[in-house]
Order: C-alpha cells, then sequence, then structure tokens
C-alpha cells in the first residue's frame, strides 16, 4: 500500500511549480508582446512609405500632362485610401509646388507616426510616436 500512495504523490505537481511556470511565463509575455508590437508597427510603417513614393510618381504624370499640380486648387491625384494611414496633399506656389502627408491612424498602432514628401523628392518624418527618432530628411522606420 505504501508503494501505491508514493506513486500516486509523485504523478501531481505541487502549487510551488505551478506558480514558478506562471511567473516564466508572465516575464516571457512582458518580453514578447511589446516586440511583437514593434514588429508589427515596422511592418505597417511600409504602407504609408510606399503610398507616398507611389503618389510621387502619379503626381509626376499629372504634372507632365497638365503642366501644373493642381486641380481646381487640390492636388491633381486624388489621395489613396490606406489602412493605417491617412494621406493628404496641400498645393502651394500656383500649383507648381505640393506636399503629401501620410499621418499614421489614431486608432492603430501608428498613432503620431507622420511621413511627407514634396515635388522634389524630399522625404521627410515630422514624427515617429513613441519611438523617439529625431526629424530628418529620410523616412525613419527603424
Amino acid at each position: 500500500m505504501a508503494q501505491f500512495e508514493a506513486t500516486r504523490r509523485a504523478a501531481g505537481f505541487t502549487l510551488i511549480e505551478l506558480m514558478v511556470v506562471v511567473v516564466i511565463v508572465a516575464i516571457l509575455a512582458k518580453i514578447a508582446i511589446p516586440s511583437y508590437q514593434r514588429y508589427i508597427q515596422r511592418g505597417d510603417l511600409v504602407e504609408g512609405t510606399q503610398a507616398l513614393a507611389q503618389y510621387r510618381v502619379q503626381m509626376e504624370q499629372y504634372y507632365q500632362d497638365n503642366n501644373t499640380y493642381s486641380n481646381g486648387g487640390a492636388c491633381g491625384v486624388a489621395a489613396p485610401t490606406l489602412v493605417n494611414f491617412t494621406l493628404s496633399c496641400v498645393i502651394a506656389s500656383a500649383g507648381q509646388q505640393y506636399t503629401a502627408t501620410a499621418t499614421g491612424v489614431s486608432s492603430g498602432l501608428l498613432n503620431n507616426f507622420v511621413y511627407t514628401i514634396d515635388e522634389t523628392n524630399d522625404q521627410s518624418t515630422v514624427s515617429t510616436g513613441n519611438w523617439g527618432l529625431s526629424s530628418g530628411n529620410s523616412w525613419g522606420v527603424r
């Protein structure tokens, strides 16, 4: 009978062992979740920068056809609808200059990310959210 109880007792986990496993999983989650969110952010940033680059090409095509970037005071090409960014365009100098801006949507991981491009292909990072990258003359995507 003593042999049966020894086998039965060795088959389960103690509360201490279970708590150690819970603590290890919590530590791993504390490290993994922010890393995964930054990974997702970096992947989603491509949508904004590529949309700006493509928008610039379309604006240059419009300029070649019309000798102006303006279409009645608005940008010659309609801004595309994006998932993670809002794209806007502003005309200046009587239709000879423009600035297109991609702003991260406020409800997502890209809140406060802002990128711009103009007719001279000046790519600027206005804001990078909580990444702390300084504004510059290129797109900061880490």
